[in-house]
C-alpha cells in the first residue's frame, strides 16, 4: 500500500488500540507546551504566572484545599505548589485559613481578588475556547474525555514527589527539591 514502509512491521491487532493512543501523547503534550506559552503570553493582563493560575482555577473549582490536595489534584509536587500559593498570597490572591480537619495544614481560599482575577482569566481563555475548528459536538468531546481520563487513571499512582535518577539504577528513587 502506498504510504507503508516495507521496514516496519504491521502493528498486531491487540496493538492497534494502543498505537492510537501513542498519537493522543503524540498531541497532547505538544498541545499543552502551546497552551502554557498562550497562557504565559496573556498573563501580563491579570498577572499570573500559568502556575499561579492553575491554583486559582482549581481553589475555583474545589473550594479550599490544602496544599498537599492540590499537589495530588493537578499531579504537581507539594513544592512547587506551595510556591505558586506563596507567590498568590503575595499578590493578594489568595489567603491561608485553619482548617478543622488538620491543625498543622492550613487551608488555602480564594481572596476577592482572586476570585476576579481567575473569573477574568476564564472569561478570555472560553472566548478563545469558542473559536476551536472542526464543527465539534459535545460527544466528540465527551469521547475526548473519556479517553484522556482513562489514560490519566493508567498513571495515577506515579508519585509526582519523587523523581527516577536515569543515572542510577532503574529503581534507585531520589526526593524532589
Amino acid at each position: 500500500m502506498a504510504g507503508e514502509s516495507a521496514d516496519v512491521p504491521p502493528v498486531p491487532p491487540q496493538d492497534a488500540p494502543a498505537e492510537r493512543l501513542m498519537e493522543v501523547f503524540d498531541l497532547v503534550g505538544p498541545l499543552y507546551r502551546r497552551v502554557h506559552r498562550k497562557v504565559e503570553q496573556t498573563a501580563p493582563i491579570e498577572g499570573l504566572s500559568v502556575g499561579v493560575r492553575a491554583v486559582l482555577d482549581l481553589l475555583r473549582a474545589h473550594g479550599p484545599m490544602t496544599v498537599p490536595q492540590m499537589g495530588r489534584a493537578q499531579a504537581l509536587s507539594r513544592q512547587f505548589v506551595q510556591r505558586m500559593v506563596n507567590d498568590a498570597a503575595r499578590h493578594g490572591l489568595v489567603e491561608s485559613v485553619a482548617n478543622p480537619a488538620h491543625r498543622r495544614s492550613l487551608l488555602i481560599r480564594l481572596t476577592a481578588e482572586g476570585r476576579a482575577a481567575i473569573s477574568a482569566v476564564r472569561a478570555r481563555e472560553l472566548a478563545l475556547l469558542r473559536r476551536v475548528d472542526g464543527d465539534l459536538t459535545t460527544t466528540d468531546i465527551d469521547a475526548c474525555l473519556r479517553v484522556l481520563g482513562a489514560m490519566h487513571a493508567l498513571f495515577g499512582d506515579v508519585d509526582v514527589d519523587v523523581a527516577v535518577d536515569v543515572d542510577a539504577d532503574a529503581d534507585a528513587e531520589v526526593d524532589v527539591d
